[in-house]
């Protein structure tokens, strides 16, 4: 990814951070964000000492004016090859938040963060990307089986991956679902693959993947392609 400027969102800890490092590792200029600007700016640091080239803006991606200030600042006088819509929260225990047992405060919180928080990423992303770009959207099986318990949680998850479908119907860039498992995170209650362990999956799906149109690129796909 020498040369190339990626997007980050939700960097600042889980997943997002080591996707942050690994897609600085393999060369690109990275944009990260999240909400918190102390611990984003201790991610960029990292990433820094590390010998990446990391810029750090704090945005929420619930506020499209500051997604659209995120990508015009990362596009600068040149275009992005690479979106990661990864910011998102689980409000409850996973397994233990039943629909029916959801307050709409936290239903509506996770929707608009999980669902119009792509949403978002994915629209403001568009006028500023390279004809090769590639958008990945970080998503589970939940999002596609039924799940006990799974809330809010499962539904935005689910409407992410047809956004997917839908943008990858819409326009002639390259737009996927990464499906990296389970993965230990505070989303998932610590349970999991280490982040470190999947996080070359988004820079094989940025990079290298051959099927990324409204495809969900999979932990079997990804270790087919790379053994």
């Amino acid at each position: 990814m020498d040369g190339a400027t990626a997007v980050v969102t939700g960097a600042s800890r889980g997943i997002g951070e080591q996707i942050a490092h690994a897609v600085a590792g393999a060369g690109a200029h990275t944009v990260i964000c999240a909400r918190d600007a102390e611990p984003l700016d201790a991610v960029a640091a990292d990433i820094r000492d590390a010998g990446g080239s990391v810029t750090a803006i704090r945005a929420d991606v619930r506020d499209e004016f500051d997604v659209e200030r995120l990508m015009e600042t990362a596009a600068g006088e040149g275009e992005i090859d690479a979106v990661v819509a990864n910011a998102a929260v689980n409000h409850g225990a996973p397994g233990e938040s039943p629909l029916g047992e959801e307050s709409y405060t936290r239903f509506d919180d996770t929707v608009r963060t999980n669902l119009r928080g792509v949403f978002t990423t994915v629209k403001e992303s568009l006028p500023h990307l390279a004809p090769d770009a590639r958008i990945l959207v970080p998503s589970g099986s939940v999002a596609r089986e039924s799940t006990t318990g799974m809330g809010a949680y499962a539904v935005s998850k689910a409407g992410a991956e047809a956004l997917v479908r839908g943008f990858a119907a819409d326009i002639d860039g390259s737009v996927a679902v990464v499906d990296p498992g389970y993965v230990a995170t505070g989303l998932s209650g610590g349970k999991g693959r280490d982040p470190d362990d999947v996080a070359p999956m988004f820079v094989w799906a940025a990079r290298d993947a051959e099927d990324v149109n409204g495809e969900v690129l999979d932990l079997r796909a990804w270790k087919s392609a790379t053994r």
